[in-house]
């Protein structure tokens, strides 16, 4: 996925138009479609990072890897920032499908690769929440509307809500595997464990019969 997002640069020149691409995991920028050739002037890691969504602005989404980099974001619609969410959402869960069967064929367990991966479906379980919240609420909005319902609105808000549903869904599911994988039975002792007293008196009688 490519196209134009709002970055924040700094507090002296603000927001500032980037031509943004999504590919193979990782979100580029540059600071035009036509200066693509050039060279990108950032990138980030999709499944390193923490997607946060603005429970106020609906064009918003900051991309976070904690203590070390961030990107904060704004889609031109709330519609454009669903359609970035949805592929950030799939990236992370493509890096992950990948890496779980690299490490499948590996002499690394999937186990012990389960608590990060399971952390991760987790804040991105989060974020579709949110976004759940924030769709229901347009539509409730929208229906409710004083000069009458606004029909076309609804249509989107609910498409969108379906696409949002079918991705917090698939990643529940995928939740649900990682966390059967790292569950586990302690393993059953044949030894029977008794008190202190008791071995000693077999102790002692042993000793006699000797």
């Amino acid at each position: 996925m490519e196209g134009v997002l709002w970055k924040w640069t700094n507090y002296w020149n603000g927001w500032q138009t980037r031509w943004f691409i999504l590919e193979n995991g990782v979100l580029s920028y540059y600071k035009s479609q036509e200066e693509v050739g050039q060279g990108c002037k950032g990138s980030m890691k999709v499944q390193a990072c923490e997607i946060n969504v603005s429970p106020i602005d609906h064009t918003r989404m900051d991309l976070v890897i904690p203590g070390e980099q961030h990107m904060y974001l704004k889609a031109a619609t709330p519609q454009e920032r669903q359609q970035w969410l949805v592929a950030l959402g799939t990236a992370k869960a493509c890096v992950s499908n990948r890496k779980r069967k690299e490490n499948s064929e590996s002499i690394e367990t999937e186990t012990t690769k389960g608590p990060d991966t399971l952390k991760t479906k987790k804040s991105e379980l989060k974020l579709y929440c949110d976004l759940l919240m924030q769709q229901v609420h347009v539509i409730k909005k929208s229906a409710q509307a004083t000069d009458g319902p606004q029909i076309e609105e609804m249509d989107e808000a609910t498409r969108l809500l379906g696409v949002t549903c079918d991705t917090f869904i698939k990643t529940l599911d995928e939740c649900m595997k990682l966390s059967a994988v790292g569950a586990y039975e302690l393993p059953i002792s044949n030894e029977v464990i008794l008190p202190a007293t008791t071995k000693k008196a077999l102790n002692r009688s042993n000793s006699g019969r000797t």
